[in-house]
């Protein structure tokens, strides 16, 4: 079958509802699944809820912190360690594949777990109070035994006094083990493949962030298997793909420009790529343009309001000029009067007449 990597794109875009972005609440939990672990904005405030921003037409945080407080999504580390949440009845399979053991604990990790097991659930505080510890010993301790599954944070809603406890008195029925390591890290690997579609290497290296020597193993074990099948696709380089794909070869992606956070599933499968291409840069945020990062939003991110201080665009001169009024409308949408202002486009400063215009006071 004769795929280009145009139809890749098309079929990528489409399966992330980047292209046909959500409309129903109803719709959230099946792309949450497909696209989980889902993180939070970058840069955004401790305590708010995952995004899967911009593939949905309404305000997903909703959504988001409503299945948080059913406990119907749940909070862990995954990733290499970073937070991310997943649905609950697929927790089994994110813990097994992106545990991080501890063999031996330290004395301050073997006090804050021990108090948990005979006193939790407890916040920070609480555990000070019943350790006489300091918060900067508390919290390292949390996060590195909630990298190894050994505790649980219990964040519903936005709330910085949230409960830590054991986590086995909150799930049971999980048993963390090498064998579950390597059937929950096929199944991660298989959802990967399934919503990018096609996946070189670096790229599943990047996402997942699973130790190369493990990785390599894997999908070697999943090719024999008949799971996933090598493919050479056109400008997106050596990968694979997985075996029941049934994509359409008459797929096409179209023009398109969508601006994505450090965060985002996409940016995070292409991070060692953007890395290289905006090494010099300080980048706020990344332009998806046609299905590929073509461009980055740049300047020095604050709490408070700040500025673009450039796009840079990555296509011909011809298109820069053609593409430019839509591409400065995405940014501007985020970035755009009065907190903020883009000061220059492909390097070139912008006068006022091609400023996004500033909404109207009574604009959400």
């Amino acid at each position: 079958m004769n795929i280009t990597f145009r139809a890749i794109l098309a079929e990528r875009m489409r399966l992330q509802r980047l292209t046909e972005p959500l409309t129903a609440p109803e719709e959230y939990v099946k792309l949450f699944r497909l696209l989980q672990p889902v993180s939070t904005v970058h840069n955004a405030c401790p305590g708010d809820p995952p995004s899967l921003r911009p593939r949905t037409h309404f305000d997903d945080a909703q959504e988001a912190n409503r299945l948080r407080a059913q406990h119907a999504i749940v909070k862990g580390r995954f990733l290499g360690g970073r937070i991310g949440y997943v649905l609950a009845d697929d927790l089994w399979i994110y813990a097994n594949a992106f545990q991080r053991p501890l063999n031996r604990l330290n004395e301050i990790q073997r006090t804050v777990f021990r108090t948990l097991q005979s006193t939790g659930p407890l916040a920070p505080r609480q555990i000070k109070e019943e350790t006489g510890l300091l918060n900067k010993q508390i919290m390292p301790a949390l996060h590195r035994l909630q990298k190894a599954f050994l505790v649980y944070e219990d964040q519903v809603d936005s709330d910085w006094e949230r409960g830590w406890y054991s986590f086995t008195s909150e799930w049971p029925e999980i048993e963390l083990s090498e064998k579950g390591f390597k059937v929950a890290a096929r199944q991660v690997l298989c959802r990967f493949l399934e919503g990018h579609v096609f996946a070189t290497y670096e790229q599943l290296k990047d996402w997942s962030q699973l130790p190369g020597r493990s990785l390599t193993t894997l999908l070697q074990e999943m090719e024999d298997a008949g799971i996933i099948a090598p493919r050479a696709i056109g400008e997106l380089g050596e990968g694979w793909m997985l075996c029941r794909s049934g994509l359409s070869t008459k797929h096409d992606v179209g023009p398109s420009v969508f601006m994505l956070h450090k965060a985002d599933y996409l940016v995070r499968s292409h991070a060692s790529e953007l890395k290289r291409r905006f090494r010099q840069e300080e980048v706020l945020q990344y332009l998806l343009i046609d299905g590929k990062f073509h461009g980055a939003v740049l300047g020095h991110w604050r709490i408070g309001p700040h500025d673009v201080s450039d796009i840079a665009v990555h296509l011909p001169a011809p298109q820069r000029t053609i593409r430019r009024k839509e591409i400065l409308a995405v940014v501007g949408r985020r970035y755009g009067p009065p907190h903020s202002r883009i000061l220059r486009y492909a390097g070139r400063t912008l006068a006022k007449i091609d400023m996004p215009p500033t909404p109207p006071k009574d604009a959400k």
